[in-house]
């Protein structure tokens, strides 16, 4: 019999005044519930009742060890309820990790009428595009972007990862209608990944088949934002994920040139830490974010990308 069995045996039979009333109470026999107690007076090496036939007397020690006993079961059950009730009502701290762009142009506009709706839930939130670790930093959710590796986790899809070839218009100008073939004559502003340091290929859609190229590079950023800002002042041309590209082209500062490219495996990905009972405070944001996503033309299987086929 464990510890605290042991323990809440003892505070019952405190509370009864004899072994027959707590083994009535705790469903056991009054042999059991006496036993209980030998047990853990064995375990002290302290005597904490005096037994008659009909009744206990807790001795000096007894008393003591009743009180805190008592305390100590009273906390947890204080616990355990505050836990439950966190778990079963939308309240309470709930960290967010986004990536830069994507957190700032699809999730940040939608946190207000979170929070309008769900007024005890308090955000914080980071940014970061490189991989973090969920548990060590302690976030409740993150959304990541292109593919997957940590199976740990629960991932659900929000959208594709589509990619799109941009320019100014002022540069469309000077050099007309451009083609795949004259991708290579022309300067191109390209992504560098910060982890590995290897640059993004440039991805052309040949039919159904995805081919990857390597044009020149004579500006390298790692960041998204600041790659769509210099191909918006006419520094070259530029292939950018859907998110990062939408505001750049619905201000017409940026004119897609060719088709979208969806990169295989690649997408945007809500996930959070697998557990039995998931807090409500996270269900509610996850279907809360999936819902505002599709209601603004992404699903699972689809981007606003896809009207430059």
């Amino acid at each position: 019999m464990d510890k605290f069995k042991l323990l809440k045996i003892f505070v019952t039979v405190v509370d009864q005044g004899n072994f027959v009333g707590a083994a009535s109470t705790l469903a056991l026999s009054p042999s059991a519930v006496s036993k209980a107690i030998s047990r853990l007076e064995e375990e002290l090496q302290v005597q904490l009742v005096f037994r008659t036939t009909r009744s206990i007397t807790l001795t000096e020690s007894g008393r003591e060890y009743a009180t805190y006993a008592r305390q100590l079961i009273q906390n947890l059950a204080d616990c355990e309820n505050r836990l439950q009730g966190e778990n079963q009502l939308a309240r309470g701290l709930l960290r967010i990790n986004l990536p830069v762009s994507y957190g700032r142009q699809y999730v940040v506009p939608m946190l207000k009428d979170f929070t309008d709706q769900y007024p005890d839930i308090k955000l914080q939130i980071s940014f970061e595009d490189g991989y973090l670790d969920m548990i060590e930093h302690g976030i409740d959710i993150t959304i990541r972007t292109g593919t997957l590796e940590d199976s740990s986790m629960v991932a659900r899809q929000l959208s594709p990862m589509d990619f799109l070839v941009c320019a100014a218009p002022a540069y469309l100008k000077q050099h007309k209608k451009i083609t795949v073939d004259d991708y290579p004559q022309h300067p191109w502003v390209r992504f560098r990944f910060k982890q590995s340091g290897r640059l993004n290929p440039v991805m052309i859609k040949k039919g159904k088949r995805i081919e990857y190229s390597d044009p020149s590079h004579d500006f390298i950023v790692d960041d998204g934002e600041a790659a769509a800002s210099l191909s918006a002042n006419g520094m070259g041309l530029v292939q950018l994920p859907h998110f990062v590209a939408k505001q750049w082209i619905d201000s017409g500062q940026l004119t897609v040139i060719s088709p979208f490219v969806r990169a295989p495996k690649f997408g945007v990905w809500m996930i959070y830490a697998k557990r039995e009972y998931v807090p409500l405070k996270i269900k509610v944001f996850t279907e809360f974010l999936e819902d505002r996503i599709r209601t603004s033309g992404e699903t699972p299987r689809s981007t606003w990308a896809e009207k430059y086929a």
